[in-house]
């Protein structure tokens, strides 16, 4: 039989319909493409949404045969994902990170998150919009537009941001485009979509899950990691793509710190007791915004949480100045290695060669900003010089050893829980984005877990509570803000308004 209707339903509910024999797979893809054509495509035209697999109902055909013939692989068998456009797949959709020098070519393998998801039984539904080359061209940029795709749009009001770079991942998950989405994160890139969209976003310890096949920014921070509506269907995607992957050096330790199943541990009492340091220095930027998020406090008070307020981390930004130093070597050391490992899969082969290209399309990729950050990158030496190494050295011990393992262990506390960021703002093209602030540095610079929830709302406009913690603690992070679900119940469906104006 064919589903009544996908919106809203979690991956957990798609599963067990899947599973029963309920619903098939080949009939949830139908469910998800008619979707698309109606929301993303037409209707509000979200345009979350680049590129569809030619190949989705083939292979989901394929998996319901699987299914009555030797059961489900797994809980994502049959499930729809839809991933973000600098994430390589061995098929016909290209990856391009929103860039026309990319259009055309394909990956010759799929990244190592891609052959685990395809190993679990998920059907790669298609790929998602994103802030060109992961918000990473210019400092100027507009998140959500790229050159490839155009501007995604806020569901909850059309005319505001979708936030960066995972824009359309955060979007598609939103307008229930799909189960679940795979996002990518150096600095916010997951979180901060996932705040302004209303949905969970999940930014685990680099090295969890393998960058493997996917077009990098900054090596040091740089981890995919899994957006959905609940923190289960968090949870069960993070389980289908996390491991060891002999071919990213950084998942060496993963073997010992990898759950087969982060869903399974879940606890809806595990704020009861627990220590949570307050980091008043991301609240107070606004009263609207700060009234907002008084009720999330009490909440987490009447669930039996410990709140250490104030509790403040030293040194962001001198911390920040070295993540920029760090994030400009990195970016063409990785871009470099990508390109050439594609060539001759693409129209360019090096940083030079694509900022030599932008300057030839750019009435097309430079419309309304431009690659000043490129260029910069550009102008930087190699990994060995001494300004780098100072500046990751700095960087480790400003947001790590001196900054959050020092806070939890003075504090004696489980996590820190700051807000995610500002509620959505207004697109403007021409200036550019202008978000007020956001708490997502410190994690990603350290390198460790954090988590966006909703929280609740301002003027209807979603707004992310963040809790973030030491390495390899998605576990804990996990079950605090699924507790912290459960008391609030705080998400609320898009409605698709033109403004709140």
């Amino acid at each position: 039989m064919k589903i009544a209707s996908i919106e809203e339903i979690s991956l957990s509910e798609l599963q067990s319909d899947v599973a029963s024999g309920r619903v098939t797979s080949r009939e949830l893809v139908g469910c998800y493409l008619e979707r698309i054509e109606k929301i993303d495509r037409k209707g509000p035209c979200l345009n979350s949404v680049i590129e569809l697999n030619t190949d989705a109902i083939q292979i989901a055909t394929a998996l319901d045969g699987e299914m009555k013939e030797k059961g489900p692989r797994g809980p994502m068998h049959g499930i729809p994902i839809l991933i973000k456009d600098n994430i390589d797949t061995r098929d016909s959709m290209a990856t391009t990170a929103g860039s026309l020098a990319l259009t055309g070519s394909t990956a010759h393998e799929d990244a190592f998150l891609v052959k685990r998801l395809r190993e679990a039984g998920a059907v790669i539904l298609g790929k998602t919009n994103m802030s060109e080359w992961a918000n990473g061209r210019s400092r100027q940029s507009s998140s959500g537009w790229s050159a490839r795709g155009g501007l995604t749009r806020n569901p909850y009001a059309l005319d505001r941001s979708a936030s960066g770079s995972s824009s359309g991942s955060a979007v598609a998950v939103a307008a229930s485009l799909c189960a679940a989405a795979v996002g990518t994160e150096t600095d916010g890139s997951i979180l901060s979509p996932a705040s302004v969209c209303g949905i969970v976003g999940l930014k685990p310890t680099v090295g969890l899950i393998s960058r493997r096949g996917v077009i990098p920014i900054a090596r040091s921070l740089d981890t995919p990691g899994p957006m959905a509506r609940t923190v289960r269907d968090c949870a069960l995607l993070l389980g289908a793509m996390a491991g060891f992957d002999s071919h990213d050096a950084c998942t060496s330790e993963s073997i010992s710190n990898t759950l087969k199943n982060y869903s399974v541990a879940l606890d809806s009492e595990s704020l009861r007791g627990a220590r949570l340091g307050v980091l008043r220095q991301y609240f107070g930027f606004h009263d609207i915004v700060e009234q907002a998020y008084a009720p999330a406090l009490a909440a987490l008070r009447n669930a039996g949480a410990v709140l250490i307020d104030p509790v403040t981390l030293p040194n962001i930004e001198q911390m920040q100045k070295a993540k920029r130093t760090v994030l400009l070597y990195e970016m063409k050391a990785g871009l470099n290695e990508y390109l050439q490992r594609r060539e001759p899969y693409g129209q360019v082969s090096s940083l030079a060669e694509l900022i030599e290209f932008n300057k030839i399309h750019s009435d097309r990729e430079m419309p309304w900003f431009s690659q000043d950050l490129l260029v910069m990158s550009q102008a930087q030496g190699p990994l060995s010089d001494s300004e780098y190494l100072e500046a990751l050295s700095t960087c480790r011990r400003l947001a790590g050893s001196d900054g959050i393992e020092k806070v939890l262990r003075e504090n004696q506390l489980d996590a820190l829980m700051a807000p995610t960021g500002g509620p959505a703002w207004c697109v403007d093209l021409m200036l550019g984005d202008h978000a007020v602030w956001g708490s997502s540095s410190p994690a990603a610079v350290a390198g460790t877990p954090s988590i966006s929830v909703p929280a609740g709302s301002a003027r209807g406009l979603p707004l992310g509570l963040s809790f973030f913690a030491d390495a390899w603690s998605e576990m804990k992070l996990l079950n605090l803000a699924y507790a912290f679900e459960h008391v609030t119940r705080a998400r609320h469906p898009p409605r698709y308004l033109p403004s709140i104006v």
